[in-house]
């Protein structure tokens, strides 16, 4: 699994880095986090607000600072399904 960090490397944006790697170092799951602070390929996702969070290439959240449980959460969603 590949969680991408979708933003130009504001606070909230980096914010979102420390708690998805905090999210996957909790629930022990093998998963690469990606910063992606290119505009051009930030706006390919379609999103206009950052900081964005991707799995696998599909934006999942955007324009808000998730906390580490509801990152969990997201990536629990993904691991059952």
């Amino acid at each position: 699994m590949k969680i991408q960090i979708l933003g130009t490397g504001c606070a909230k944006c980096k914010q979102l880095t420390e708690r998805a790697e905090q999210a996957v170092a909790q629930m022990g799951i093998a998963c690469e986090v990606e910063k992606v602070t290119d505009m051009d390929e930030i706006m390919g996702f379609g999103i206009m607000m950052t900081p964005g969070l991707a799995l696998d290439g599909e934006v999942v959240a955007s324009g808000k600072l998730l906390s580490v449980d509801k990152i969990k959460q997201i990536l629990e969603e993904k691991v059952s399904s």
